[in-house]
């Protein structure tokens, strides 16, 4: 089992399932959203996922004319874990506090976007747009 929690611990979550793969999304939306080179997450199906505490501090922004949302801590502003679709979640990878021992970044997705000062130093496979692509 995995666990995570933003930064004050208002929101915390656990997770029933292997962890492994780290996705890393270089586009422009994920790096304004950031602050950084992107946003890494683990996807996780729906159903391994529950929050522990604090589902009542999640905020949502939904960025208008575009297919993405932001899951937020109310309290302290932590990017949390938010649904993709009716079947996944996607888990901000740097939130899991326990369980996360075997993961790694395994693919970088939008990389035709990334900043021109990112660097991709690891060994995930990188795609110019979507992952697949």
């Amino acid at each position: 089992m995995a666990k995570g929690a933003c930064n004050c611990g208002a929101v915390a979550f656990e997770i029933d399932a292997p962890l492994a793969d780290v996705y890393v999304c270089h586009c422009s939306i994920c790096r304004r959203y950031s602050g950084a080179h992107g946003v890494a997450v683990v996807v996780v199906p729906n159903a391994a996922f529950r929050w522990v505490r604090g589902a009542d501090q999640v905020r949502l922004w939904d960025k208008p004319d575009a297919d993405w949302q932001a899951h937020f801590c109310g309290t302290c502003g932590s990017a949390l874990p938010g649904p993709n679709d009716p079947e996944r979640m996607f888990v901000p990878a740097g939130l899991i506090a326990e369980g996360g021992d075997d993961l790694a970044v395994a693919h970088h997705i939008f990389v035709e976007s990334k900043a021109v000062w990112d660097q991709i130093g690891d060994a995930g496979k990188q795609h110019p747009g979507a992952f697949g692509s």
